[in-house]
């Protein structure tokens, strides 16, 4: 597998998750089976340039949202903590439900959470002085 094609399928998968669409549904749209679908998105198999094409119509985003993240040369791909936020389907959920909220309810799902990562933060550091 060459490193392209698996930032490629990567970047496939993101987007077809935070849209909350199956494998089933994308394959439908760009007219391959979902199990093209698969490989696309593990980089098994290489997306040809009219079927990218196809799936960034589909996905609703330009061809260039799938190469954003690809740097120029032989430079390494890189990673960080949104690539292990979307791996975390628990948190993937909770963004897309966070998303449909009206911003005053944001704001107190927000306000909690904080104040729960804040406590959670305290008891570690007093744990650490005992």
């Amino acid at each position: 597998m060459i490193e392209i094609d698996i930032e490629v399928g990567r970047r496939i998968r993101e987007r077809r998750t935070t849209l909350g669409m199956s494998q089933t549904e994308l394959g439908r749209l760009a007219g391959v089976k979902f199990q093209q679908i698969q490989k696309y998105e593990t980089g098994a198999n290489r997306v040809s340039a009219s079927r990218l094409y196809t799936i960034a119509a589909a996905l609703g985003v330009p061809v260039s949202h799938f190469f954003e993240r690809v740097p120029a040369g032989d430079a390494p791909l890189p990673s960080g903590p949104g690539e292990e936020l979307l791996q975390d389907a628990r948190a993937v959920r909770l963004v897309r439900n966070y998303m449909r909220l009206p911003d005053d309810q944001k704001k107190v799902v927000l306000d909690m959470v904080m104040s729960m990562s804040k406590r959670i933060e305290e008891s570690q550091e007093a744990a650490v002085e005992t």
